[in-house]
């Protein structure tokens, strides 16, 4: 299985590499996992993180010129997938 995205970079980034990017400690990046305020997909006992989703993180910082909140950004996945499961439709 390819994991490169069209640009020849990878598709997703292990949690060191994430750290790495957006210069915070890897145990920064797990806290945010576990408190449902960062993106990951598990996989068994291990976690990745969509490219996407940094990217889409400094796209958003960029465009705003402001602090991007993640933890405001998760409180809205939440309640979306609140108001999605009470109303019986799809999260997004």
């Amino acid at each position: 299985m390819d994991n490169t995205k069209n640009t020849g970079g990878p598709a997703f980034y292990t949690v060191p590499e994430a750290a790495r990017v957006l210069r915070v400690t890897p145990a920064t990046i797990y806290r945010a996992i576990r408190d449902d305020a960062f993106p990951a997909v598990r996989i068994r006992t291990r976690y990745v993180i969509p490219a996407a989703a940094v990217d889409q993180l400094a796209a958003e910082a960029a465009e705003s010129g402001g602090c991007v909140d993640v933890a405001a950004m998760a409180a809205q996945r939440r309640t979306a997938r609140e108001v999605a499961r009470v109303s019986g439709g799809a999260p997004w």
